[in-house]
């Protein structure tokens, strides 16, 4: 099957992370807006104002609820609720989709099996989706996390991916509806975790039905600050696909610091567009909770409404980065010298995040668990390799990052050429991605003609100048905006800027164990001792933007 894609991206959907408890996993903005207490619970009124945001946006889809699913969305009780939900969106053009628990039939105790080549197991499915569709008549289709990170699925009976969402999609194909099948795997024993998804469903292309989607997060990893684009994409040509972003910020200073977001899309599908690739469907994880603002941030309520506005056409001129920003900041204030002022932050404020945090191509160095914070020495013994830091930065007396050439892993071959020239050659590899490629020696010579060593340093200065500098930015702008915005936004950017130190110091006096390395010249002194820092444990359960205690 030859995918024909669309000319702009027509199924723009949020996928909500939400429990049937009321917590929601990487969720920063307060409790579930959908479920409480094991089920369907919500105010009407929270549900309309969301659906107007979508339908201002032009989000026309959600999920609402985990993709580590719960096979109890698949009762009785829990559909009726989800259609009254259904009912309410509807009437703003929005369809509600569900995640499910592959191993939903057997889990709920109703069969002894899940191989979806069962007969007993496919007609469930069927029963299933037909109850569905009595319930709600435009149900838009599931969302299935499958063999990743524990939960199960068609390998655990033999089968293959394409098998397992073939199955729930020939159960869904009578109304139209659509799998979306996660391609979000990786082994414990890996040698590369980022090779993993293009070695498992690239024998597969073409194998998926048509009513199936591929649902590919926007990088290798896990939505690092900076990653290079799948190279799944390029590969699955005769398989639809879409691509996943993260709208809530797990790995972006969840809804304490400023990230706009679409300078980040705007580089992923830049880097596609040499290729011809396009999507008719995306998906952006979204942070929504039942906070005052709904997303913690007034800022990440804009990367909300962007999102859908981006993605409705990728290249329109009024859907750019610096387009989007103006538009944004007017519902704040219309005064000139603000919008200009504040726009400068926000489409500088993910390449500052990225210096501050993991600058030239670092990735995964966050603390454990919670992932507010660098921990690049985090270690729990018996925890898998890939769940730890030193996985990705690999750091020793000779120098740092994932050798991921045809001499190291070999990920670099999954790219079509250029790229996989480009990447592959130390001397062409961007800058910015270069210790996600390469181990790299603390001495190598960069095209400024300074060291790795050196530049790292400043790249971690560069993005805590960066933060600093939005503190004062918008110390200027008391005079155009309400007292309550101005104070709250101001204490997430101090935080922003406190975190940016915590980062550089934590990052440069670890690494400088391995380098041995003086800081270069100009490069201020640390604000922080490393033992200090390594014996530092964040506590998030009451942290705020706001508590001055946080740090060591």
């Amino acid at each position: 099957m030859q995918v024909m894609w669309a000319d702009n991206i027509g199924l723009r959907l949020l996928n909500h992370w939400d429990n049937l408890d009321g917590t929601i996993e990487r969720g920063y903005a307060g409790r579930s807006i959908f479920f409480s207490k094991g089920k369907v619970d919500f105010n009407p009124t929270t549900i309309v104002q969301y659906a107007k945001t979508n339908q201002k946006a032009g989000i026309n889809g959600t999920v609402l609820n985990n993709v580590n699913a719960s096979p109890k969305m698949m009762t009785r009780e829990i559909l009726e609720g989800v259609k009254e939900i259904a009912d309410i969106l509807r009437v703003y053009n929005i369809k509600v989709y569900l995640s499910v628990n592959f191993a939903s039939p057997k889990a709920l105790g109703e069969l002894d099996t899940a191989d979806p080549l069962d007969e007993g197991v496919r007609k469930w499915w069927k029963d299933k989706a037909a109850e569905i569709y009595s319930l709600i008549p435009d149900f838009g289709g599931f969302l299935v996390k499958a063999n990743s990170e524990g939960q199960p699925g068609p390998m655990d009976f033999g089968r293959t991916h394409a098998d397992g969402a073939n199955m729930l999609a020939d159960a869904l194909k009578p109304y139209g509806g659509l799998v979306m099948w996660r391609a979000f795997v990786y082994a414990a024993n890996s040698p590369d975790r980022a090779c993993q998804a293009y070695n498992e469903f690239v024998p597969l292309d073409g194998q998926f039905h048509d009513n199936v989607i591929l649902q590919i997060k926007n990088g290798p990893i896990d939505f690092q600050p900076r990653e290079p684009v799948s190279a799944l994409f390029f590969a699955m040509k005769k398989t639809r696909l879409m691509p996943e972003f993260q709208l809530t910020q797990e790995y972006l200073g969840e809804s304490i610091h400023t990230v706009f977001m679409p300078t980040l899309w705007r580089e992923f599908f830049d880097t596609l567009k040499p290729f011809g690739i396009h999507f008719d469907a995306v998906a952006g994880v979204s942070n929504v909770g039942d906070c005052p603002t709904m997303c913690g941030n007034r800022f990440a309520v804009f990367n909300w409404i962007a999102f859908g506005k981006f993605m409705s056409d990728t290249d329109a001129k009024e859907n750019q980065p610096e387009q989007l920003a103006h538009e944004m900041l007017q519902t704040m204030s219309n005064d000139k010298k603000f919008v200009k002022s504040v726009t400068k932050i926000m489409l500088e404020s993910w390449e500052a995040c990225v210096d501050y945090m993991m600058p030239l191509g670092l990735h995964h160095i966050f603390a454990g668990g919670h992932h507010y914070g660098p921990e690049p020495w985090y270690y729990v013994k018996g925890l898998r390799e890939d769940w730890l830091p030193r996985y990705y930065h690999k750091a020793d007396d000779w120098g740092m990052g994932f050798d991921r050439t045809k001499n190291g892993s070999g990920y670099t071959a999954q790219y079509p050429e250029p790229l996989q020239t480009m990447y592959d050659d130390i001397n062409t590899c961007p800058e910015n991605l270069l210790l996600f490629f390469h181990h790299v020696s603390w001495d190598y010579k960069m095209k400024n003609g300074k060291t790795l060593w050196q530049n790292l340093c400043l790249r971690y200065d560069e993005g805590v100048k960066k933060a600093e500098s939005f503190v004062k930015t918008w110390k200027k702008m008391k005079p155009y905006v309400g007292a309550e915005i101005y104070e709250e936004q101001l204490a997430k950017f101090e935080r922003q800027a406190k975190d940016a130190w915590w980062w550089r110091d934590a990052c440069l006096l670890y690494f400088q164990q391995f380098s041995k390395k003086q800081l270069p010249k100009g490069c201020p002194a640390p604000r922080h001792k490393l033992e200090d820092l390594m014996n530092f444990q964040l506590m998030m359960d009451n942290f705020t933007a706001a508590d001055p205690a946080v740090l060591p």
